[in-house]
């Protein structure tokens, strides 16, 4: 009689799947040696083949799997902009524009090196007048597009001092006035727009370096944009008998010339300071605007806490020399306790969500 001895199958024996047995092991449920049978035995060799040729299998789809997997590469050199946020270069080519202009503005003979410092070409033209007969005032950035990866169009708007032209000029004898004067006089009152083409060069360390890729070139101004619509009822007079004109007459003597208290016309929670030093001496609410009103509405009484409403006020504001002038305040008010108070100053009027068109108005 042969006893079955138990080893471990070999290498080959697992790849080829052959059953390792001893004579006498043709019997179903084989004879134990050891406490393993060789049916046992033959069953494991089965799975670990069955096992490899599934690893096998399964691992060019799994690397095909990962390889689709990973993030596509940004290009090299151009990083992605997060959304919302100004493209990098922007602010700094707006104010090197701006720098230009000013510049260019009261260059004169002899002055082609200073614009050079924005644009290096300019050390070759031809300058003409004396240096610093005209110069540049308000100069503020209207317009800005970028036109190439790092290439910006600026549009500076500035006033021109001492430019060609005088306002006071006489007529002529026949009380005409000669056409070249009076364009040199509109020209010289006008506001004038340069347009600025301004690249954004890495200079390394994360700082740009900017430079001008011509002279200024004058252009025409940009178009007005139309104003949207607001949340606010028709412009009316403010009546002295309505709380709300009450209440912000109140809050803005307080707020702009210090009378009284501010705290005391303002809602729980609502922290604001009075303008410091005092601005004015005096205050006079002209004109409401109020959320929801359409027109011919009077004063009404004061609702019930909690109810809040918007208002555009126009007013005028007298300063310390006498001279009045006009104001207009975005609030918003909270009824409490039978009274209007000051829940907000409001940044900017608000604009109407869904605006539904509206007949002509009318005024009687």
């Amino acid at each position: 009689m042969r006893f079955l001895s138990k080893h471990s199958p070999t290498l080959a024996e697992e790849h080829l799947g052959t059953a390792v047995a001893e004579d006498g092991d043709a019997k179903d449920g084989g004879v134990e040696a050891g406490g393993w049978s060789t049916g046992a035995r033959a069953n494991s060799v089965v799975l670990v083949r069955w096992a490899a040729w599934c690893l096998l299998l399964l691992g060019p789809v799994l690397g095909v799997a990962a390889w689709f997997s990973m993030p596509a590469p940004t290009a090299a050199g151009r990083p992605q902009a997060q959304p919302g946020l100004p493209a990098t270069g922007s602010q700094g080519a707006a104010g090197f524009a701006q720098l230009f202009v000013a510049a260019f503005i009261s260059a004169g003979d002899g002055d082609q090196a200073r614009l050079a410092a924005y644009f290096p070409a300019a050390s070759g033209l031809r300058l003409e007048g004396t240096p610093g007969r005209r110069s540049g005032e308000q100069l503020a950035v209207v317009r800005l597009r970028q036109t190439d990866r790092d290439v910006w169009s600026v549009t500076v708007a500035a006033r021109i001092t001492g430019a060609i032209g005088s306002p006071g000029a006489a007529p002529s004898a026949d009380g005409r006035r000669d056409p070249k004067v009076e364009a040199a006089v509109a020209s010289a009152a006008a506001v004038h727009y340069f347009q600025v083409p301004v690249a954004a060069v890495p200079s390394g360390g994360g700082v740009m370096g900017y430079v001008a890729l011509a002279m200024p070139a004058e252009v025409s101004a940009p178009p007005r944009a139309q104003a949207p619509v607001l949340v606010y009822g028709p412009v009316r007079p403010a009546l002295p008998g309505d709380a709300r004109t009450q209440a912000v007459a109140a809050f803005l003597a307080s707020y702009l010339t210090g009378a009284g208290e501010l705290d005391r016309y303002l809602a729980p929670g609502v922290r604001l300071e009075a303008v410091a030093p005092v601005p004015y001496t005096a205050v006079v609410v002209d004109q409401l605007a109020v959320e929801g009103e359409r027109g011919g509405e009077g004063a009404g009484a004061v609702p019930a806490d909690g109810v809040r409403a918007r208002l555009l006020v126009v007013l005028r504001a007298t300063g310390h020399d006498g001279v009045r002038v006009p104001l207009t305040y975005a609030l918003t008010l909270s009824s409490r306790a039978g009274r209007w108070e000051i829940a907000s100053l409001d940044g900017a009027p608000s604009e109407a969500l869904d605006p539904a068109p509206s007949g002509p108005a009318t005024t009687s």
